[in-house]
């Protein structure tokens, strides 16, 4: 079995469905065996953006990118805090069909976690927030060809892009999960490993996102991946 690893760096979009499954998750591995989980930014409306329009940091407000400008000013006061605001804008999001990427509701969440509402003014008016998401992604994306989220870079090692999962594995499932994506770096030059999706699969997916594509506000578009 491949040794695992004491840390990882999560790459993730608020706004993905996909890294929010991700993200409970690595949670649950964490909780099992300690493994130590940094939060890092990826814009999905940068990597996917169309000819012609605006990068994301070019707007007043953009769904994702914002929120990660939120994320940023408190990942500055330490991971756990980040932790915490994410799993609850997903919790909200996914789960409750909350409108967290219009800045009243996210303000209205800050609230419920205690913390000040003014801190997404605060975010959007300190432009190193956006430098700091910006940061992140061109990292990501330029040193591991990073595409998409959920994204995991392990310590002397090739990124991964997954797990594409739904729902979530908890408990030993979790833990074997996570043997499974850790044991791809045995072998480097394999990029690619799929389960294709019947329409069975495709209909449970809809079924699990649906909230999500009630929620949501915008069009999906996605980019070839490399």
């Amino acid at each position: 079995m491949t040794a695992r690893p004491d840390s990882v760096a999560f790459y993730f979009d608020p706004m993905c469905p996909w890294a929010y499954q991700a993200s409970i998750w690595i949670r649950e591995v964490r909780a099992r065996t300690g493994l130590a989980v940094s939060w890092r930014f990826f814009s999905l409306e940068e990597i996917n953006r169309e000819p012609g329009k605006k990068h994301p940091w070019e707007r007043a407000w953009s769904y994702g990118w914002s929120q990660m400008r939120v994320a940023a000013l408190l990942r500055r006061q330490g991971e756990d805090l980040v932790d915490r605001w994410y799993e609850a804008v997903g919790r909200a999001f996914f789960v409750d069909g909350r409108h967290t990427y219009d800045p009243d509701e996210h303000r209205a969440l800050l609230g419920e976690l205690d913390l000040d509402p003014a801190l997404l003014d605060e975010a959007l008016r300190d432009p190193t927030t956006a430098e700091e998401v910006r940061a992140d992604h061109e990292h990501v994306v330029g040193t591991h060809g990073a595409f998409g989220v959920p994204t995991l870079v392990f310590p002397d090692r090739k990124a991964v892009y997954g797990p594409v999962i739904v729902p979530a594995p908890t408990g030993d499932a979790a833990v074997r999960l996570l043997d499974v994506v850790l044991g791809m770096g045995e072998f480097p030059t394999l990029y690619e490993l799929r389960q294709p999706k019947t329409g069975d699969d495709l209909r449970a997916i809809a079924a699990a996102f649906d909230t999500y594509l009630r929620a949501r506000a915008w069009r999906t578009v996605e980019n070839p991946a490399p």
